[in-house]
């Protein structure tokens, strides 16, 4: 089974919408048992909080399942726990090699390899951030 970790900023939105996404992707082509799917934060705001509602609001118009999930923080333990964990974004990076100097390695992969997914706490834009996920599970992960 191949262990994957979804990581954001604060694992209210993108990294919470990948793992549910990914989820149901990996469940609607027969490979659920070839996956667990987890997700995290860089930061400490939102630990605790479920996903961001307007997140919620998308993948339910998409007649995609909720994960029950609350915000926490990526820990030294996940390095070792995941056999790869995918950021969002160029921040998310940054954020990572300053928290996991000297482990960062391959391991780590930006989710779409030529460009960010934006952060729609910011942009509001919900629909590019889902096709976004979407593309990147169907690069990464071949769902």
């Amino acid at each position: 089974m191949e262990k994957i970790l979804f990581v954001c900023h604060g694992n209210i939105c993108r990294s919470q919408m990948a793992q549910s996404i990914a989820f149901y992707l990996a469940k609607k082509a027969g490979k659920e048992d070839e996956f667990y799917f987890d997700s995290a934060a860089t930061s400490t705001e939102e630990i605790g909080n479920t996903m961001y509602p307007p997140a919620v609001r998308k993948l339910n118009k998409e007649n995609i399942p909720v994960v029950k999930h609350r915000a926490r923080q990526i820990t030294k333990n996940d390095i070792d726990a995941f056999d790869k964990i995918y950021y969002m974004d160029r921040n998310n990076e940054n954020n990572l090699k300053r928290m996991f100097r000297g482990l960062f390695d391959e391991k780590f992969e930006r989710l779409l390899i030529d460009r960010d997914i934006s952060d729609p706490w910011y942009t509001d834009d919900f629909d590019s951030c889902f096709d976004d996920i979407v593309e990147g599970l169907h690069d990464k992960l071949g769902i």
